[in-house]
């Protein structure tokens, strides 16, 4: 990825502020953002101010390869697993997937730095609800729906040292 790339991927935009790499949550080797390895994804994660979204963008790189010169769609769902995910740990609900589900709206180029955003939709006990959607322009690319389960905080101790 070259300084043009990288710049339009962490560029602050007004309303958005910027997350850390997470590692506060033990997830500096996520599968997803965890890795600087320019090869797969590169993603660079904000909170939407006005709303508290999970907000950024995600560059799919020649390791995303699926079909010939495009991500596979398992890169994509990755990352909205992700997106939802991280939605709700940035709204305060420490969580595991359950449940996603994932619709592929059109072909994504590789290459390409996709806009994203994750929110909580809905709480009911320790089942969060989530949606997620990769853009790329002002094109739907993929959509995802979520249900993760909120930890106990012992297997939350457990699994992430207590975040």
């Amino acid at each position: 990825m070259n300084e043009t790339e990288r710049a339009a991927l962490t560029a602050t935009t007004p309303g958005w502020t910027s997350l850390p790499p997470f590692a506060e949550l033990n997830m500096t080797r996520s599968f997803v953002s965890g890795d600087d390895d320019v090869d797969r994804l590169q993603v660079a994660a904000f909170r939407r101010d006005a709303d508290g979204a999970l907000v950024g963008r995600a560059r799919f790189g020649p390791g995303c390869q699926g079909p010939p010169g495009h991500a596979h769609g398992g890169s994509m769902a990755a990352l909205l697993d992700e997106v939802m995910g991280i939605s709700c740990w940035v709204a305060g609900h420490r969580v595991l997937a359950k449940q996603i589900t994932i619709g592929f709206k059109r072909p994504l180029p590789l290459l390409s730095i996709v806009l994203f955003q994750g929110r909580v939709t809905r709480v009911d006990g320790n089942q969060i609800h989530t949606v997620g959607e990769l853009r790329l322009n002002d094109v739907v690319i993929a959509v995802g729906e979520g249900i993760f389960a909120e930890l106990r905080a012992d297997k939350l101790a457990r699994m992430f040292g207590g975040a």
